[in-house]
């Protein structure tokens, strides 16, 4: 009879972020318009993601932020916990996933395009550091929740009436 390994899973709330390696998964739910962002090195099985809230810092009401919730300042803060953890800067991968429209406006601009605007953030933040984005299950006006397992580099996704998927 074959062992099974027991994985162990890490939450990561809205506005957090944090760094797994096996046995560990990473989790992160209530990704409407946030966007998880997950940085790797797969060859040293390690796994960092930031569950992103808001395009941009600049829109903090205080002086002290919190550095997850922005994407300007998560996705850097999130690669340097990963290379100090171990993780080569040359070697990081990304998975993204969320970014939903889920509310229907018909005036307000741009600004109430958050979705897709922490989409553009992110992505704009990794081509930045120069990390490839090897898939990604962005947009449309569902919730999503998802895991990633560092041992085999999947993220599953379960999207709110649209079943589960793995990228």
């Amino acid at each position: 009879m074959t062992e099974l390994l027991q994985v162990k899973v890490v939450k990561v709330g809205i506005a957090d972020m944090n760094i797994v390696k096996p046995p560990y998964s990473i989790r992160t739910s209530g990704l409407g318009s946030c966007v998880g962002v997950l940085i790797y090195d797969e060859k040293k099985e390690i796994a960092g993601l930031a569950h992103v809230m808001l395009p941009d810092s600049s829109l903090a009401k205080s002086g002290h932020i919190n550095v997850a919730k922005f994407a300007d300042t998560a996705v850097k803060e999130l690669v340097q916990r990963l290379v100090k953890e171990g993780a080569r800067l040359i070697f990081l991968k990304a998975k993204m996933a969320g970014g939903a429209q889920m509310f229907q406006f018909a005036s307000g601009g741009d600004f109430m395009r958050i979705g897709p605007r922490n989409v553009e953030a992110v992505r704009k933040e990794l081509a930045d550091l120069h990390i490839h984005v090897v898939a990604e299950d962005v947009g449309g006006n569902s919730g999503r929740t998802i895991e990633f397992n560092s041992k085999d580099c999947m993220l599953n996704i379960r999207t709110v009436n649209k079943g589960t998927k793995n990228i």
